[in-house]
This record gives structure tokens, sequence and C-alpha cells, in this order.
């Protein structure tokens, strides 16, 4: 028995390790700032230049532009999230793969926009990130159908279709699928947070992120209803699990004044971080820097984490978000160049 613990710690130290390793080679903060004063074909050479390269180079005889760094940018986001399930051991791999779920949702969500919209296939697959539970072979599946009836109907048997099957026809009828997708994301966190207390080694470390990543949801979301003037019932769009309850978090929503939602938000905080991050945005006018301030912090605290059990999920969470927001940048900072977005706005949408 005690072979096979020392086994399993080796394994750890070296996952983690590696981890540590993959994050010192992500783009630093320099390089963004540098890439903000270049234009596109620019970014495209630097892209090239990096570990992306591989994917730059297998592309380019099929894309250019925009599309050509969209698409080598899915496809080394998928390829790195696949080869980090391939190294994590046990209970690494159930926790990581149980977190990579999420792309389930947004790929099918993704799909079910472009078909409602009569989108072209290809062109839907190139923004697709094959890194959930649905693999390259279930997604290119899936674009075969023709509506979003029949995309449904063909994910029968997946733990997202009962949501989808009882969310499509008023997200059909509304031309919206806002509700569908909240829908499914309280149901991948509810799934989240009944891994980690399923009583597997490592449960408690990975459940103290997934709170944390609800807090900042929640959040976010109390934000954006804020910014698009919803003060009505909002307990419908908050995700149960984190420090607040959905009745405090609709409470909080029910206040109008800017200041004054700030300091109650504040008095319910305990986390250092997320105090300082509310304090910092009260001077925020724009919806993207509040939400990239708070996605900073998101990442901060989750480093402080990874910090506090190194040898745990977290490190492996961390890269996973850092490695998911470099590509987020990157693609905002092609997606403004193509629209000739001067470099000191296209800062403001940047996690850096």
């Amino acid at each position: 028995m005690a072979g096979i613990s020392s086994g399993i710690t080796t394994n750890y130290i070296y996952a983690c390790t590696r981890m540590r390793v993959r994050r010192s080679r992500l783009i630093p903060r320099e390089d963004y700032l540098r890439m903000l004063n270049m234009g596109l074909p620019e970014i495209t050479r630097f892209i090239g230049d990096t570990y992306y390269r591989s994917e730059i180079d297998e592309l380019a005889t099929s894309f250019s532009g925009i599309n050509l760094v969209e698409v080598a940018l899915s496809w080394n986001l998928a390829k790195e999230y696949q080869n980090i399930l391939k190294l994590v051991p046990g209970e690494l791999e159930y926790f990581t793969a149980s977190y990579l779920r999420r792309w389930d949702i947004q790929n099918v969500v993704t799909i079910l926009r472009g078909k409602m919209q009569s989108e072209r296939s290809d062109r839907i697959k190139e923004v697709l990130v094959p890194a959930g539970r649905l693999d390259k072979v279930a997604l290119d599946r899936l674009l075969t159908e023709e509506s979003p009836e029949r995309v449904v109907e063909a994910l029968k048997g997946e733990p997202i279709y009962p949501v989808l099957e009882a969310e499509l026809p008023g997200a059909l009828e509304t031309g919206s699928f806002a509700h569908l997708e909240n829908e499914l994301y309280k149901g991948y966190y509810a799934q989240l947070i009944a891994d980690a207390r399923a009583g597997i080694k490592g449960g408690k470390m990975f459940l103290k992120y997934i709170e944390l990543e609800i807090d900042i949801r929640n959040i976010q979301n109390l934000f954006r209803l804020r910014a698009g003037h919803v003060h009505e019932d909002v307990r419908e769009l908050m995700i149960p699990g984190g420090s607040f309850s959905v009745e405090e978090l609709q409470r909080l929503s029910g206040i109008t004044e800017r200041d004054e939602f700030i300091d109650t938000l504040k008095k319910q905080m305990k986390a250092l971080p997320l105090l300082n991050a509310l304090e910092a945005i009260r001077g925020k006018e724009h919806l993207h820097e509040i939400e990239v301030a708070l996605t900073r912090v998101q990442l901060d605290q989750m480093e402080r984490m990874s910090k506090r059990y190194p040898f745990s999920v977290l490190p492996v969470l961390v890269y996973l978000e850092e490695k998911k927001y470099e590509v987020a940048n990157l693609r905002a900072l092609a997606r403004g160049k193509e629209a000739n977005l001067p470099g000191e706005r296209l800062h403001g949408y940047l996690v850096m």
C-alpha cells in the first residue's frame, strides 16, 4: 500500500510541476502591450513564432487573416486541454475532466445559435473547442444536423439533454438562448459541487475553487443586470452554491444606487482580494472593465489557493483558466485590429 501511495504522490508532484512549467510559457504582459501597437498581419506572425506555430503552419493553406488566427487558437486550445487530461493522474484527471465539461455547454450553444441563424457548418466549426465530454467526432456529427431541434435530439442520452429538451422551445420562440445557457450552467455547477463532495481525495480544494468561481460569476451577472437596468426577480439567473444565497443576491439586485450596491456587496464579502476589486470597480463605468477586473481577481485568488495546495487539482485549474484567457486575449486583439480599433481601447478588454 505504501508503494501505491508513494507512486500516486510522485505522479501528483510531476503533473503539478508540469503545470507550472506550462504557465511559465504563457504570453507575458509586455508582449500583449507590444501587440496593441501591431496590425493584424504582425500579430499573426507573432503568434506563428510561439507555440501556436504548428497550427498556424498547418492551417495557413486553408485560412488567412482573422479566420486563420481564430481556427489556430481553437485548435491549439483543444489540443492543449486534451494533452492535460492525458498528463494528470487519478483524482486530478477526474476533477479536470469534470471541470472541462463547461466546453460542452459552450460548443452546443454555439452550434444551436449557428443553426438558428443558418450559419454555415464550417464557420461554426472554426470556433468550437472539443475539450469536454463531446469530442471532435461528436461535434462534427452535431454540425451535420439541419436544425436546432435535430441537434438537441442527437444529444439524447447526454447529461445536458434534459435541460436542452426543456428549454429549446422557449429559446426558439424568443430568439434568445440566454435562459437555456444559464440553466445549463446551473446544472453544470451543481454537478461540480456534487463531484467535489463525493468523497474523492482532493474534493475539498476543488470545492473551494468552485465556490469562488460561482461567486465571481454571480457578481458579474449582477453588474450585467444593472447595466441592462434589470431590477425585477433575478433569482432564476443566479447560480446556487457560492457564498451568497440566491435570496441575498436578489436583495442586492434591488439596490439601484451604485455606491450603496458596492458597499452592501463589500459588507457581505469575506475574501480580501474581492473586497479590493469591488473598491477598484467603483470608478469604472464600462461593463467590460468591471468583468475584466473581477476575472483578474479570480485568477489571482486561484493562484494564491494553488500555492497553498501545490499538489492538488488547483495548479491544473489555474493553468486551464490562464490558457483560456490567453486565447481570449489573442482573439480580442485580432478581432479588434481587424475592426481598426485603437490600442488604448483594446487594452481594456485584455486579462493581463
